[in-house]
């Protein structure tokens, strides 16, 4: 763990479940903050900073998806969804809508605790070191992880800047799916082509026919910039 200490927001309405994992997260380390729904969670958010979201996504009134939908257009911090649902369409789902990774209930404490570690440092400061990248007409900061546009930053999220500082240190070089996945931690390759998707309307000027995120069929992705 990091000297200091990552805040994490838990929203689920499972009472018992919610005083678990603040119990167990405050064990490794975290500093942990509560809420049994959506709008207590909105509240807590917009008067405190937090480094992850976890989120169950089957709550009463508005769900853990519509939530991570809304924070995605007004926050960078990263999401990890708990979901009892087990299907692939309804992963995917909560990656379209702008999660960072998922968890299937039941669970590992364990395995909680590695998959929030990987997205904390996919978000960290532990970034490649580049100069800044032109992409469209936008520059990305691989120090910072941040896309800009004219005087205004792009939102993206700890995966997007992820993917997007793999890109930047790899130009012109075809990197498989598989090593995507593996690199920015995401269970599938499916998983990758939706961040891929995602990123392509932020950067790409024609998004279904893109110039600078290409695909190469059988092989994998490259990026040319500017």
């Amino acid at each position: 763990m990091p000297e200091f200490s990552p805040h994490i927001l838990v929203v689920d309405d499972d009472t018992r479940l919610r005083g678990l994992l603040r119990d167990y997260l405050s064990a490794n380390g975290f500093n942990v903050t509560t809420a049994e729904h959506a709008g207590e969670a909105r509240r807590k958010l917009a008067g405190l900073e937090f480094d992850l979201v976890v989120l169950d996504v089957m709550m009463p009134g508005e769900s853990g998806l519509d939530l991570t939908e809304h924070l995605r257009s007004t926050s960078r911090v990263p999401v990890l969804l708990l979901t009892a649902r087990g299907e692939a369409g309804d992963r995917i789902a909560g990656l379209e809508r702008g999660a960072d990774d998922y968890l299937p209930k039941p669970f590992e404490p364990r395995e909680l605790i590695l998959r929030i570690e990987s997205i904390l440092r996919r978000s960290g400061s532990g970034r490649v070191e580049l100069d800044s990248l032109s992409i469209n007409g936008h520059t990305f900061n691989g120090d910072r992880g941040e896309l800009r546009s004219d005087d205004h930053i792009i939102r993206l999220t700890a995966s997007e800047a992820a993917l997007l500082t793999i890109f930047a240190a790899n130009i012109g070089t075809i990197l498989s799916r598989s090593d995507l996945a593996r690199r920015v931690g995401v269970n599938s390759e499916r998983a990758v082509d939706v961040q891929i998707a995602r990123l392509r309307r932020k950067i790409e000027p024609d998004p279904r026919n893109p110039r600078h995120l290409r695909t190469v069929w059988g092989k994998g992705y490259v990026l040319w910039p500017d």
